[in-house]
């Protein structure tokens, strides 16, 4: 389908409607392997379809790309729900470091042994 998503009831919702128009987060770009969390408490916050579905999915931590892929929303508009919702509190960004030259290189020699 493109420019949407399909829900149970076969209702059509295009993403510049779940991001109000935008197409960019405040705050800057959240990269696709940033893990997000939320606490418990966030589950009872007034939130839309596909931000209250972020908390609850959140209550584990997942990926910025793992939650457009369950929700489904296309990554640009998880993106901004995230940014949203952490500019509120309502969730938590655990930027991700770049991988140390040690884990690369025990990453590399796992699969040279396999």
């Amino acid at each position: 389908m493109t420019g949407g998503e399909e829900y149970e009831t076969g209702e059509v919702v295009r993403p510049f409607v779940v991001t109000a128009g935008r197409t960019r987060p405040v705050g800057g770009e959240l990269r696709l392997e940033t893990l997000v969390s939320a606490p418990p408490s966030a589950l009872t916050a007034p939130l839309g379809f596909e931000r209250h579905r972020i908390v609850e999915l959140c209550q584990y931590p997942h990926s910025v790309a793992e939650l457009a892929a369950l929700l489904p929303v296309p990554i640009g508009v998880a993106r901004v729900l995230v940014a949203d919702l952490a500019a509120e509190r309502y969730v938590r960004v655990h930027p991700a470091d770049d991988p140390s030259v040690t884990l690369l290189e025990r990453i590399r020699d796992g699969l040279l042994r396999l």
